[in-house]
């Protein structure tokens, strides 16, 4: 029988001691120590060196040395198997708690005697073990123990449940999202594997976030170990999503990055804000000036902006825009604003419309509906026989609208003469354009394709139609806007009032001035031109030749209009505009990015549809014409749909110049990358 001692401070040979071996403690039995370097036998049979510094700070108890390694294994065996079960019976949050607050590092001794009177070489080794173990509460820092504070204890709880939930959702994702793809790829439903409803659950969460490209930390670890192994292809989350059903096919994953709302249900949670402005709004309602103003939109218009009328002063003309006031009673810096200025802009898409503001505002209460008084920003602008600008005098008001116009009737009137008012309109709509034309402005004029669809059973029915021309009152509202637009922004920097300005301050030479009709003309002359910036300068804007530009016509479409609106209406009220020039260019920085965003889903979502009516129909000849040849890859347009392609000249013949029509279809159409490469190019 093997002869024991107590722990001692020596490790000599026969003592018993523990080291870590693959994160867990190892028991093992010295068999030689020289100069801090050991020879043991581990409780696994196996004998190996080790320096004495890997030991962990308790070992013993010391035996004798006289012991063959059959002795050895039975004592090392009887020691593991009552530590086991000291440690199985130590309550180690127990020992936190008489420690927290009284000590921040401690020997293990120390908290041995917490727990016994004399502690012997297996319960100081056992409580070793269990406070090794206990990760969210100790820290081992060789020789001692740390006591985590309250704080890093709920902390490290956190991480350690994150972690465990993220090992959980792991191992189920890469199962889940191997199927997800193989169904994908094979054109078939997939055959998901069975999962609890909340891992599932976070799994579509973390699909959402990818599609919409807000994951974060956490998420974005999960999605690189469950997304290992599939192709880096583009859109991978949003093709699992939907061959996982979550997502339905031709989800719109443009409005998720842009993180915009669709709908009205986004307003509901300000209903109590919302119902306030409405009581203000009655409370403040006033008389309306006489009904004589006109709006013209399209016929499904429902968020109407702005109204007109017009006589003749004189020689000249006194025109009248009515402008809506949805700032009227509105609350700056509330939770309402803020969301209204993260949508920054109104969305028409072929699949529907999103305003800006909540629908009752936008498309009701402050909408210039005809019959209804309004709150508005009326403005007289003053101009000679030539359409030369002479005054600008805005004022507040409450008016109503005679009647809501559409563009054809508009358009017809004029024609036939049968409306005085609009005709004198459309007369000094030609001279405001023929100004601007003769001062350099750069006028685009293009089919304009309607795209519609329409939810079928199996999957939507995309139409396109080209959009009735209506020249004539088309002239006179792009006109008088151009017109409300500049005149405001001079008559702003003429009494200090600062504006969010759309500058656009370049040279162009002279033969990009005029009326752009011919596809290739209009490519030639857009490419002549910068994007406009939104600043608080008053600066010329090039392609429209006015000497400043500040948007203002469109209230209840556009964030920067309804800033503007309020800084004129606030001046004219109280002597003062809302915001100084430091706050609107802070502003502007901040509405530039939103801006930027929320357009890209305007400028993407019609194209994406576009591309899926092409892509029906891949092999119907469309007619386009070259209108750019230059480079390795020849640029065709077809101007019945407003998209362009690019293709190699060799596919075009050997003679190519813009202008020359050609009837193309297509080897393949991918909507959702935006990919269309061209099949076959017959020239006309």
């Amino acid at each position: 029988m093997a002869k024991t001692t107590f722990l001692t401070a020596t490790v000599r040979p026969g003592t018993v001691v523990e080291f870590m071996h693959g994160d867990q403690p190892q028991l093992a039995w010295v068999l030689e120590e020289s100069s801090g370097k050991l020879r043991i036998l581990t409780i696994t049979k196996r004998e190996m060196k080790l320096p004495a510094a890997r030991l962990l700070p308790w070992h013993g108890p010391v035996c004798s040395e006289e012991v063959n390694r059959q002795e050895i294994q039975d004592i090392l065996n009887s020691h593991q198997e009552k530590r086991g079960e000291i440690q199985a019976g130590i309550d180690v949050m127990e020992l936190w708690e008489l420690a927290q607050g009284e000590v921040e590092t401690a020997s293990l001794s120390w908290f041995a005697g917490l727990l016994w009177e004399s502690p012997g070489p297996d319960e100081t080794a056992a409580l070793g073990r269990a406070m090794l173990g206990a990760k969210t509460h100790f820290k081992f820092r060789p020789p001692n123990f740390e006591v985590w504070s309250a704080e890093q204890v709920e902390k490290r709880m956190r991480e350690k449940a994150e972690e465990k939930a993220r090992e959980a959702v792991t191992a189920a994702g890469q199962t889940l999202l191997q199927e997800l793809w193989g169904a994908h790829s094979q054109g078939r439903k997939p055959r998901l594997p069975a999962l609890e409803p909340e891992l599932a659950g976070s799994l579509e969460t973390i699909l959402r976030h990818q599609v919409a490209d807000t994951l974060d930390d956490n998420e974005r670890k999960i999605w690189t170990a469950i997304a290992k192994g599939l192709p880096d292809v583009p859109h991978l989350g949003l093709l699992l999503a939907q061959s996982w059903g979550v997502l339905p096919p031709h989800h719109n994953y443009l409005l998720d990055t842009a993180e915009y709302a669709w709908g009205n249900e986004w307003s509901e949670t300000f209903n109590n804000e919302i119902s306030s402005i409405e009581s203000t709004f009655s409370n403040h309602r006033m008389e309306p000036e006489a009904e004589e103003f006109l709006s013209i939109d399209a016929a499904t218009t429902r968020d109407i902006d702005d109204a007109f009328r017009i006589e003749r002063d004189g020689g000249g003309y006194k025109l009248s825009l009515a402008l809506a006031r949805p700032d009227a009673h509105w609350e700056f810096g509330s939770p309402l604003d803020r969301a209204v200025m993260h949508r920054a802009t109104s969305l028409y898409l072929p699949e529907g419309t999103a305003h800006m503001l909540p629908e009752q505002f936008g498309t009701g209460l402050y909408s210039l509906v005809a019959g209804e008084a309004r709150p508005a920003l009326v403005t007289d602008f003053l101009l000679d026989e030539e359409g030369k600008l002479l005054g600008v005098t805005p004022r507040t008001a409450w008016v109503t609208v005679s009647a809501n116009a559409t563009y054809e009737d508009t358009d017809e009137a004029i024609r036939e003469e049968r409306d005085q008012q609009l005709v004198l309109a459309h007369q000094l709509a030609e001279k405001l354009i023929q100004r601007r034309i003769e001062a350099g402005a750069c006028v685009i004029r293009k089919p304009e394709p309607v795209v519609t669809v329409e939810e079928g059973e199996a999957k939507p029915e995309v139409s396109i139609v080209l959009k009735e021309e209506c020249p004539r009152s088309e002239l006179v509202v792009s006109e008088f806007m151009i017109l409300a637009n500049s005149g405001l922004a001079l008559w702003a920097r003429d009494h200090d009032v600062p504006l969010l300005h759309r500058t656009q301050d370049i040279a162009l030479p002279q033969e990009s001035a005029g009326i752009f009709t011919e596809p290739a003309k209009i490519l030639r002359a857009v490419k002549l031109l910068l994007p406009p910036v939104l600043e608080t300068t008053p600066k010329r804007h090039a392609a429209l030749a006015v000497p400043a530009y500040a948007p203002i016509t469109s209230p209840l479409r556009r964030y920067t209009d309804f800033i503007n609106m309020a800084q004129v209406a606030s001046f004219l009220d109280s002597g003062v505009p809302r915001l100084d020039i430091e706050e609107l260019d802070r502003l502007a920085i901040h509405l530039n990015l939103r801006i930027k965003t929320v357009s890209a889903v305007q400028r993407f979502r019609p194209r994406y549809w576009k591309l899926v009516y092409l892509a029906a129909r891949r092999r119907e000849f469309q007619p386009a014409v070259l209108v750019d040849d230059n480079g390795p890859l020849a640029t065709l347009a077809m101007p019945h749909l407003q998209v362009n392609v690019r293709a190699p000249k060799k596919l075009l013949g050997d003679k190519l110049y813009p202008g020359q029509r050609f009837e193309i279809n297509f080897s393949r159409v991918d909507p959702l990358t935006n990919e269309i490469r061209l099949g076959e190019a017959l020239e006309e």
